[in-house]
């Protein structure tokens, strides 16, 4: 009942502009986004759960709490804004404020966010430059622009777009997204802005987000670490005239659409992972709970020595029932069995059957699956991670060079 659309993006969506530009915060990139609606938006949002959050993340996550309509998100790349103390605080609303008063909005209708370097003060002249200009030249055609403005290591411009076909009519969602390196649930620093042309209120909408999240975002990882500055943002301006309530078949239909999209972009990420060459589903089967389920699958999908061994094409299954062992999870590893894809390499009470040159040709493939069938109750999870190679290292020890 839905379809992605080719070259889709936030764009894509009725009511909805953007544009992204080059405003100085990086050499020669583009660094300053922004999204626009034409009506106002219910807006819901997930946010880090680092103790230490960067000013926008603060700012952005009480304006979705108190449950203003919004009309934009300002996004800039280059600079978190975070651990910046009160004038990075102060900094953070002066944008805002200043980008409010060129649209003639209440500042509490533009959200803002900002990825990059931590512990730098944001470069106020180059950023309200680039606002006086961005605010204007907002276009239907601006969503890829957009999308690549909100990088920062990412290799490729992440953007998707899809319709579904609804009982009463159709609708759009688009997203965009950015996120390479150091992603680790809850969540990572990844940004994603998701808008629609659906009408839903708002208490609907954030269920809707934070249920997705929980089975996408949250469950990707890269190298394990949790940022300061994420978010993930969706804007429903109701343009469609089409109001999905909750418990209808449409509500359904628009939960499934949107899991569709946000998995694509969530996968999108490790796709893209800083030195990633391979994308790993990790899949735990047959657990007692799904807290046990993920648990085992996170120590995975996180192990340095599993992720190095998927780099070299290694079919070391010990390092992963090693990972599933330590990840403090309830089972009985004698009961569990271990396969690549379809093929088994070890079988209860240990029973190694592994073929290594067929284990070989899977582990050096650009996708691929590890399953762990724990034989143990009736509930399964998925995650999503890649490989860590030398790349990863160069990449992180010159981030800021």
């Amino acid at each position: 009942m839905f379809q992605f659309i080719d070259d889709g993006t936030i764009t894509s969506v009725n009511g909805f502009k953007a544009a992204g530009i080059h405003c100085g915060i990086k050499k020669r990139k583009k660094d300053l986004a922004l999204i626009y609606s034409e009506r106002s938006c219910n807006a819901a949002g997930t946010f880090t759960l680092n103790k230490v959050k960067a000013a926008p993340i603060l700012i952005s996550k009480k304006i979705i709490e108190n449950k203003n309509k919004v009309k934009c998100i300002l996004i800039n790349s280059g600079n978190a804004n975070a651990c910046t103390g009160e004038q990075g605080h102060n900094d953070a609303i002066r944008v805002q404020e200043h980008l409010a008063a060129k649209l003639g909005l209440d500042p509490r209708e533009v959200l803002i966010s900002s990825t990059g370097v931590i512990g730098q003060p944001l470069p106020m002249e180059t950023v309200l430059n680039g606002i006086n200009k961005i605010y204007d030249i907002v276009s239907y055609d601006g969503g890829l622009d957009a999308a690549e403005a909100i990088m920062t290591t990412d290799l490729r411009i992440k953007s998707y777009a899809l319709k579904v076909r609804l009982s009463v009519g159709t609708i759009t969602i688009g997203g965009i997204c950015k996120g390479s390196g150091m992603i680790m649930p809850n969540m990572a620093t990844m940004l994603a802005f998701i808008t629609t042309d659906a009408e839903i209120d708002q208490p609907v909408l954030q269920e809707l987000l934070s249920d997705t999240v929980d089975q996408s975002f949250n469950k990707i990882t890269v190298d394990g670490d949790t940022s300061t500055n994420d978010m993930v943002i969706l804007l429903a301006n109701g343009v469609s005239g089409i109001n999905i309530n909750k418990h209808t078949y449409d509500y359904k239909l628009f939960a499934e659409a949107l899991s569709a999209i946000c998995e694509e972009m969530a996968k999108s990420i490790v796709v893209d992972g800083e030195g990633a060459t391979k994308l790993i589903e990790v899949s735990v089967n047959n657990a007692k709970t799904l807290k046990d389920a993920d648990k085992i699958a996170k120590s995975i999908a996180n192990s340095p020595l599993v992720k190095t061994a998927f780099n070299g094409g290694d079919a070391n299954w010990g390092r992963i029932i090693s990972a599933a062992g330590k990840s403090g999870a309830d089972f009985n590893p004698l009961k569990a069995e271990i396969y690549f894809n379809d093929l088994p390499i070890m079988m209860p009470n240990y029973r190694i059957v592994i073929d290594e040159l067929k284990a070989a040709a899977i582990l050096n493939l650009d996708q691929f699956s590890v399953s762990l069938d724990l034989n143990d109750g009736e509930f399964s999870t998925t995650w999503w991670t890649c490989d860590f190679s030398q790349e990863y290292v160069k990449i992180n020890a010159n981030y800021r060079t």
